[in-house]
C-alpha cells in the first residue's frame, strides 16, 4: 500500500445495504483531483456504511501521467476528477477500464456517462447567467443571446481559454457548427465591458459594481457566495444578481460534471465499484448537494435549498462526449477571435 498523504477515512453512523460488490473489509485507493475536504464527508460515510477504508492520495495536476507512469503496478482503484474533458481524458490515455454496473446505469443519466462504462458523472453544476437585478430586468435568456448587440458594453466573463467556457464553447459548436459558433465568440467580444478574465465569483462583483449588467458562471457560486461560505463581501456580490438557468436555443441547460473512473489496473476492482455505487446513492448525492451546492446526477435526489431556489434545472440533453470532440476546436476559435484579447 502506498504512503497517502491524507490517511485513512472512518467515520459518520447511518442505515446503508452493502452494494452486493463491497466486500465486508478491506480497502480502496482513490486518487483524486477534487480538494480532500471537498469529498471528505463522503468517503467517511462510505467507510462507515461498509467497512471499507478509504486511502485519499490528491493529484493537482497529471492525473493520467501519474497512474500512466505507475503503470500496471499503480495503486490507484478510483479516479475522480471534475469537468467531462478530464474523464474523457483519461480513457483516452488508457488508464481506465469499463464497468458493467447496473446501478451505475440506472443512477447516472446516458448522457453523463461515458458509453462503453469507462467513467460515470456523479454531480452536475450549470453555466448560468448572472444579471443585475437592478438594470438588466431578465426572466429568461438564451446562451446565443449573449451576442445579442443590445448587450453591448454590458458583458462580463472569464478567459475564453478556462475550462468552464471552453466546455461551453464546444457545446455552442455541438449546436451550431464552427462557423456560426466563431460570429457568436464575435458578438460576445463586442459586448464586452472589461478583458475576458478574473473567475466566476469577479462577474458578480462587477455586476454590483457597474461595470457589466450581465456574465456568466458557474451555479455552485452562488450556493458559495449566498451561503456565506465567501464571505460578508460576497454575500452581498450575491445579492446584488439574479441568477437564471439560460437554455440553448435546441436545448437546456448547459451543464458540466465530476466524476470517476476505474483505474485500468484497480488492485481492488470490487471495492472500487462499490465507492462508485455509494456515490450515485441518495444519500451520497444529498451529501454532494448539501457541502458543494453542487445538482445531483440521479433524478429526485436532494438539493440544496439555495441551488433549489434558482429553479428547475432542464439540463442539455446531448452527450457530453459529443460535446468533449470540440474541445480543441472551441480553443483555436477563442485565439482566432482575440476573445481574450
Amino acid at each position: 500500500m502506498p504512503n497517502v498523504p491524507f490517511g485513512r477515512v472512518i467515520l459518520i453512523a447511518c442505515t446503508f445495504l452493502i452494494p452486493a460488490s463491497a466486500s465486508a473489509n478491506g480497502e480502496v485507493n482513490l486518487y483524486t483531483t477534487r480538494e480532500p475536504g471537498l469529498i471528505k464527508p463522503l468517503l467517511e460515510s462510505f467507510t462507515d456504511r461498509t467497512g471499507v477504508t478509504v486511502n485519499t492520495v490528491f493529484v493537482d495536476k497529471g492525473l493520467a501521467e501519474r497512474v500512466a507512469a505507475e503503470g500496471a503496478n499503480s495503486p490507484a482503484d478510483v479516479l475522480m476528477t471534475v469537468d467531462f474533458g478530464n474523464l474523457v481524458d483519461l480513457k483516452d490515455a488508457g488508464v481506465t477500464q469499463p464497468v458493467n454496473s447496473p446501478v451505475l446505469d440506472a443512477a447516472v443519466p446516458k448522457n453523463l456517462r461515458d458509453p462503453e462504462g469507462h467513467w460515470h458523472g456523479l454531480s452536475q453544476r450549470a453555466r448560468v447567467l448572472y444579471a443585475s437585478k437592478d438594470r438588466a430586468g431578465l426572466a429568461t435568456f438564451r446562451y446565443e443571446d449573449l451576442a445579442d448587440p443590445q448587450w453591448q458594453g454590458k458583458v462580463c466573463i472569464r478567459s475564453g481559454q478556462h475550462p468552464y467556457n471552453n466546455a461551453l464553447i464546444a457545446a455552442l459548436i455541438a449546436h451550431h457548427g464552427e462557423s456560426d459558433t466563431k460570429a457568436w465568440l464575435d458578438g460576445v467580444k463586442a459586448n464586452l465591458a472589461r478583458t475576458a478574465s478574473g473567475g466566476d465569483r469577479d462577474v458578480a462583483r462587477d455586476i454590483l459594481g457597474g461595470i457589466c449588467d450581465i456574465g456568466i458562471g458557474n451555479s455552485y457560486y452562488i450556493g458559495l457566495m449566498r451561503s456565506g461560505a465567501g464571505g460578508p463581501d460576497q454575500e452581498e456580490w450575491a445579492a446584488a444578481i439574479d441568477v437564471i438557468l439560460p437554455e440553448f436555443e435546441d436545448g437546456g441547460t448547459h451543464v458540466n460534471i465530476s466524476g470517476a473512473a476505474i483505474a485500468k489496473n484497480a488492485p481492488n476492482r470490487d471495492n472500487a465499484i462499490a465507492l462508485l455505487e455509494y456515490l450515485v446513492s441518495e444519500d451520497a448525492q444529498a451529501i454532494y448537494a448539501e457541502g458543494n451546492f453542487e445538482y445531483p446526477v440521479v433524478a429526485g435526489a436532494t438539493i440544496d435549498p439555495i441551488i433549489a431556489a434558482l429553479g428547475a434545472l432542464s439540463a442539455d440533453p446531448t452527450p457530453v462526449t459529443d460535446i468533449a470532440v470540440h474541445r480543441k476546436r472551441a480553443s483555436e476559435l477563442v485565439d482566432e477571435t482575440g476573445f481574450n484579447d
